[in-house]
């Protein structure tokens, strides 16, 4: 006869080896933009906004395309706000200028309505990914409220900033 382990010492030591496996994929990714790096994007990109005497809302996402820091800037249009966050979702999902992936959404273009899916997707200039100093995708920042030159220039800003 064969020496059988109980059941529940054979369920406990299953428990411990995913656990004990796996635990690192439950924890936050270290390849996510921490709340200081966020915020100083933020505030980069705030500084930015200034110098070019615009009022801006800037967002900054996390690797998940979840809201990490925003600021409205007194006096920004309230429907930035929306377009903001959805630029820096955008630039996350595709991890691309949200101005490059418009040009690909124009009409006859390879992916034309795409910016309807996702609960909608912003396809203009001023969503930027953020990267790390080795170049992996932390997160993402959207600006909204000036011109789109001007959003992608403070979004860029926003980017760099945590290279510093």
């Amino acid at each position: 006869m064969k020496n059988k382990v109980p059941l529940s010492k054979s369920i406990t030591f299953l428990m411990l080896l995913i656990l004990v496996g796996t635990g690192p994929a439950f924890g936050q990714s270290t390849t996510d933009i921490p709340h200081e790096d966020a915020l100083k994007a933020v505030l980069a990109a705030k500084k930015k906004a200034e110098q070019l005497d615009v009022l801006v809302n800037i967002a900054v996402v996390d690797a998940g395309a979840n809201l990490k820091a925003f600021v409205r800037m007194d006096g920004s249009y309230l429907g930035s706000i929306d377009v903001a966050i959805k630029k820096a979702k955008t630039s996350r999902y595709f991890d691309i200028n949200t101005g490059d992936l418009g040009k690909l959404t124009q009409p006859g273009g390879i992916i034309y309505n795409i910016e309807l899916s996702n609960d909608g997707l912003v396809t203009f200039p001023g969503g930027v990914p953020i990267k790390n100093e080795a170049g992996k995708i932390i997160g993402a920042i959207g600006v909204s409220g000036g011109t789109i030159e001007q959003d992608h220039d403070i979004a860029t800003v926003g980017a760099m900033a945590i290279l510093d």
